[in-house]
């Protein structure tokens, strides 16, 4: 296997060459302009995800080949039974915020996550309409890259638990979340889409805390496990509610539960509150 840091160099390399494959769509400079959009379990899907999609694993399959790496993408997934023995696994997210995309927030990004052992050793986060990727190795920290300059990201929370602001989806909410976000004890919001732009906002330090809540559906392995990596390599942390950490690749690509990230010294605390008044929401509701 080649060393990580020149993984890391192609990843990023694929990275900005499909954020402009998407920028392309997005602004309609390409030949087709039309998104085709489709739905899928009613969420949409675009000829710039496929296509992209497409991009980003030949590219890495030329690259690294099929030895010793599996390839899951949002477009491609199947099955991960047959891919359990691989030692490492790439989970590709095209395009994160496909809604975002369609509706031209620019909340959109694309996830490159590398996997061992079901965590999360390099990763790659693409936003395209910042002209910006941020990247991270495992224990080598956290660097935001834009076409002029290269500098490393390092939170420093400071803020009282009451001032902390939520980065917030607009879609995927339901009753139990509502519940929940009315009741923190911080109550300062932002929509973003995209969980990788979400995660950014935390690192540009424009938010504090994102928090995750599977309803009826979850979020899946490929939108978390890069964004993840480059929070928690930042200094920031990403956990489950109970502070358990979160596993990739193990036969269920769903992340149920509750999750947590935050640039915050109270994360600990804001876990344990989140699971009580889940709790009191519980007996609400059974009343």
């Amino acid at each position: 296997m080649k060393d990580l840091e020149d993984i890391l160099a192609i990843a990023r390399d694929v990275g900005w060459k499909a954020a402009d494959i998407l920028h392309s769509y997005y602004h309609g400079t390409v030949k087709d302009p039309d998104l085709q959009v489709q739905y899928k379990q009613s969420e949409p899907v675009t000829i710039a995800d496929v296509t992209v999609s497409q991009y980003i694993v030949q590219r890495l399959q030329a690259a690294f080949g099929e030895q010793d790496f599996a390839y899951i993408s949002e477009e491609t997934y199947k099955s991960q039974l047959q891919l359990q023995n691989s030692q490492l696994v790439w989970l590709i997210d095209p395009l994160d915020g496909t809604r975002d995309f369609i509706n031209k927030t620019g909340d959109y990004a694309i996830h490159i996550a590398l996997i061992q052992e079901h965590r999360p050793i390099l990763s790659v986060v693409a936003v395209p309409e910042a002209e910006t990727i941020y990247y991270a190795i495992k224990d080598g920290g956290t660097f935001k890259e834009t076409p002029t300059a290269t500098v490393a990201v390092k939170l420093s929370p400071t803020k009282p638990v009451e001032d902390l602001t939520l980065v917030v989806s607009r879609s995927h909410r339901h009753e139990r979340l509502e519940y929940l976000l009315q009741n923190l004890p911080c109550q300062n919001q932002k929509a973003v889409g995209s969980v990788g732009c979400k995660i950014a906002t935390i690192l540009e330090q424009n938010a504090d805390i994102y928090i995750s809540l599977s309803g009826k559906s979850a979020p899946k392995d490929w939108d978390i496990a890069a964004p993840e990596l480059i929070l928690t390599e930042a200094g920031g942390n990403f956990t489950h509610f109970d502070g358990s950490p979160l596993q990739y690749h193990t036969g269920d690509i769903n992340q149920w539960g509750g999750l947590l990230a935050s640039n915050s010294n109270s994360h600990q605390l804001l876990c344990q509150e989140a699971q009580r008044i889940l709790s009191e929401f519980d007996r609400i509701k059974k009343v």
